[in-house]
C-alpha cells in the first residue's frame, strides 16, 4: 500500500523564487511614506514598457483589472461581440461579460493552442468588435496573423499575454501586439508581484483612460474628488511594484532556472509514448509559465491526479473548457461537443510541478511518479 507522504516530502507545484533582493526594496518602501502610486509604481511601468516594446504601461492589480481595462477604454459594450478562445482561464471571457457585451467563442488548434485564424475569419460579424487572444502557457498563438486580420477588417485586438511575459514571437516580444496587451504576475508566474497586472499600449489615449479606469474613474490631474467616469480600485500597491522591481532585475536568472527544468523534463519524458512533451512552435522563444503535458486517451488523466497525489506529486487540469463552466453553459446553452478541439486537448492536460526552483532530483521524482502511475493503469 503506497504510504501519503508527509507535507515535507511533497513537491510543491508552483514556487515563487524570492530573493534578499525583493526584501531589500519591499523595506525601502516600508522605511517611506508611500505605499500607494509612488515612484515604484513608475519605475516598474517603464521596466515593463521597455522589455514589451510598448509606449506606455498602466500598473494594476491583477491580469483580470487589466483586461477589464483593455476592454473597458476601447469602449467595448452591449450589443458588441468579442472573438475568443474556450481553452483559457475563465478571465479572459470574463472580462467581456463585465461590460455586457458578448464573448463568442472559437476553437484552437491543436498546436499553438490559441485560436484558430481560419476559424476567427469565419466567426466574424457585423456586431464583433475586437478579438482576445490568448498566448497559453507562455506560448505565442498566431498573433501576427490574427493581429494582421484585426487590422485588416477594423477591429480591435487585446493580447492577453497574461502567462507570456518574455516570451517572443519571430523576436517580437508577445505583449507588443494589437491595440493593447495585458500581464500577469500571479506568484506561478515568470515574475510575481504576489497579485498585479500590466496593460501595455502604444495608444497614449487608452493609456490615459486605463489609468483613470484603474483609480476610481479619476481625471489626469489626480483631483481626489472629481471622477470623470465610472471607474474601479485597480491599483497596484508600492510593494508590489517594488517586488516587480527586484523580479525584473533577476528576470534572465529567473528565466535560466525554468528553461533548465524545462529541458530536463523534455529528456526525461521523451521516450514515453504515452504522453506528448509541449511543442515549442517555429520561430517562437518561450519563457515558461507551467509545464503541461498531454496524456493518450488510455490513460485515466483524473485517476493519474490522484495516484499522483498519494506519490507527493500534484498535479491538475489545465484548463477545463470555459464554455463549459456552469455559468456558461445556463447563460449561452452550450454543450459538449461545440468545441472539439478544446475539449480534446482539456481532457489530456496535465500540469506537473514546475518552478525555476524545481531541483533535478525533484523533477526526477515526478518523473517517475508518473511512470509508476502509469504502470498501474496498464499503459506503460
Amino acid at each position: 500500500m503506497t504510504r501519503t507522504p508527509t507535507a515535507q516530502e511533497a513537491i510543491p507545484l508552483a514556487q515563487p523564487n524570492v530573493s534578499d533582493r525583493e526584501r531589500e526594496l519591499v523595506a525601502e518602501v516600508l522605511a517611506g511614506d508611500v505605499l500607494a502610486m509612488g515612484p515604484y509604481t513608475d519605475r516598474f511601468e517603464e521596466a515593463i514598457a521597455a522589455l514589451s516594446g510598448r509606449r506606455h504601461a498602466v500598473a494594476c492589480s491583477s491580469g483580470t483589472a487589466g483586461l477589464h481595462m483593455a476592454v473597458a477604454a476601447l469602449g467595448i459594450g452591449e450589443g458588441d461581440e468579442v472573438i475568443t478562445t474556450p481553452f483559457s482561464f475563465v478571465a479572459s471571457s470574463n472580462v467581456v461579460l463585465y461590460e455586457r457585451a458578448t464573448p463568442v467563442f472559437v476553437d484552437i488548434e491543436l498546436e499553438t493552442l490559441g485560436l484558430d485564424p481560419d476559424r476567427v475569419e469565419a466567426a466574424i460579424t457585423e456586431r464583433t468588435r475586437a478579438l482576445l487572444p490568448v498566448d497559453v502557457f507562455g506560448h505565442p498563438c498566431r498573433i501576427d496573423v490574427l493581429e494582421q486580420m484585426a487590422a485588416t477588417r477594423g477591429l480591435s485586438l487585446i493580447e492577453d499575454s497574461c502567462e507570456a511575459l518574455g516570451s517572443r514571437l519571430r523576436d517580437r516580444p508577445l505583449g507588443s501586439f494589437g491595440d493593447a496587451s495585458v500581464f500577469a504576475f500571479y506568484p506561478n508566474k515568470q515574475i510575481t508581484t504576489g497579485e498585479g497586472g500590466m496593460l501595455v499600449t502604444d495608444d497614449a489615449g487608452l493609456a490615459a483612460a486605463a489609468s483613470s479606469l484603474r483609480n476610481q474613474g479619476r481625471d489626469a490631474d489626480g483631483t481626489w474628488l472629481r471622477h470623470v467616469r465610472l471607474g474601479y480600485n485597480y491599483r497596484i500597491d508600492e510593494l508590489s511594484a517594488a517586488l516587480g522591481l527586484a523580479q525584473l532585475e533577476r528576470l534572465e536568472e529567473l528565466r535560466a532556472g525554468r528553461t533548465r527544468v524545462a529541458a530536463a523534463y523534455e529528456r526525461m519524458l521523451a521516450d514515453l509514448d504515452w504522453l506528448r512533451t509541449p511543442t515549442v512552435t517555429d520561430g517562437a522563444d518561450v519563457d515558461w509559465f507551467v509545464y503541461v503535458i498531454r496524456v493518450a486517451e488510455e490513460v485515466d488523466r483524473d485517476r493519474m491526479i490522484d495516484q499522483l497525489a498519494t506519490r507527493g506529486v500534484p498535479a491538475r487540469p489545465y484548463f477545463s473548457p470555459i464554455h463549459l463552466q456552469p455559468l456558461y453553459r445556463e447563460r449561452f446553452d452550450f454543450r459538449e461537443g461545440d468545441f472539439p478541439v478544446t475539449e480534446a486537448v482539456a481532457r489530456s492536460t496535465l500540469a506537473i510541478p514546475f518552478s525555476s526552483l524545481l531541483r533535478d532530483d525533484q523533477a526526477e521524482r515526478v518523473v517517475a511518479a508518473l511512470v509508476e502511475c502509469a504502470h498501474d493503469q496498464g499503459v506503460a
